[in-house]
């Protein structure tokens, strides 16, 4: 009996990329079915996902952002029956085998909660600038010819199956955009699954990595947020591993920022993690949270 794979994609104003990544799903050799969750577009989105019949459109009335958007499309084919998701993001396109080979990697390795395909770039030859920094962290012992064992890998394209989900639960929804990925794999590892790189399974990602100081800000300061939360350490390392990124995520990024944006990224990042500190009730209920499963992290 075939297992029932449901992709869940958020979209927000992709007209561009849409045609594109639905046909692709359209032509996989695994059957599927597509749950599109809309962050309030105001292109062509929706008349352009319209045009595709057998896809399941859910439009929220407002932008809920990358997390939240997506613990809708998870919880809704949950509830159809599916044994796993597949998180695509809306600006890429995937191959004829890449969702039935991550497929049987997933359950044919109980180990693995979530496993995904190698990312190219719009080349269709080299690997995405963040994801070749992801896939090259790992462990000898764990990379085989077939998998690698990674402890993170962003979440372009991911599938999940349903015991990791139930066991994990959604996204956090104290992030609004970007780290909710690195908490959720960091969850995942908490509950004794591993995150693996299928090999022959590879996705194309059509997207350029900018930087500016306002990314650079939030991304940092949902980092040292992550470490305080992190369920895998003690509160008393949690704190000291968050004020460590202070410093660290500064110098990090002082060679886009030059010195008086670095010292101007550094104090936000201080004064953040003292408000943080001033609400540490809020960080010991997230922690709390966070090891419950799918009862601790509810969607909205």
């Amino acid at each position: 009996m075939k297992k029932k794979i449901a992709v869940v994609i958020v979209t927000f104003n992709g007209e561009i990329w849409l045609k594109k990544n639905l046909n692709s799903l359209l032509n996989s050799n695994y059957p599927i079915d597509i749950i599109i969750v809309d962050n309030a577009s105001t292109d062509k989105t929706i008349s352009t996902i319209k045009e595709f019949s057998t896809v399941e459109l859910i439009q929220s009335k407002e932008n809920l952002g990358f997390g939240k958007a997506n613990t809708i499309g998870i919880d809704f084919a949950l509830k159809k029956g599916a044994d796993a998701v597949f998180l695509l993001n809306q600006d890429t396109w995937i191959y004829e085998n890449t969702i039935s080979n991550l497929v049987e990697a997933l359950f044919e390795n109980p180990n693995l909660g979530l496993v995904s395909p190698l990312h190219y770039s719009v080349d269709e030859k080299t690997f995405d600038e963040n994801f070749n920094t992801y896939f090259n962290r790992f462990e000898k012992e764990e990379d085989s010819e077939s998998i690698r064992i990674v402890p993170f890998i962003n979440a372009a394209a991911w599938l999940v199956s349903k015991e990791c989900f139930t066991k994990t639960g959604y996204f956090d929804p104290i992030f609004s955009h970007y780290g909710e990925d690195r908490n959720f794999c960091e969850r995942v590892k908490y509950h004794g699954f591993k995150i693996g790189v299928v090999k022959n399974s590879a996705i194309c990602h059509d997207r350029l990595v900018k930087l500016n100081p306002n990314k650079i800000e939030l991304q940092s300061k949902y980092l040292v947020l992550n470490q305080m939360i992190n369920c895998n350490n003690s509160l008393f390392i949690s704190l000291f591993l968050g004020l460590k990124s202070v410093f660290g995520l500064s110098k990090f990024h002082f060679s886009n920022q030059g010195v008086l944006k670095t010292i101007s990224l550094f104090n936000k990042l201080l004064l953040y993690y003292f408000n943080l500190l001033l609400n540490i009730g809020m960080i010991l209920k997230i922690r709390k949270n966070s090891v419950k499963g799918i009862n601790g992290v509810l969607p909205l």
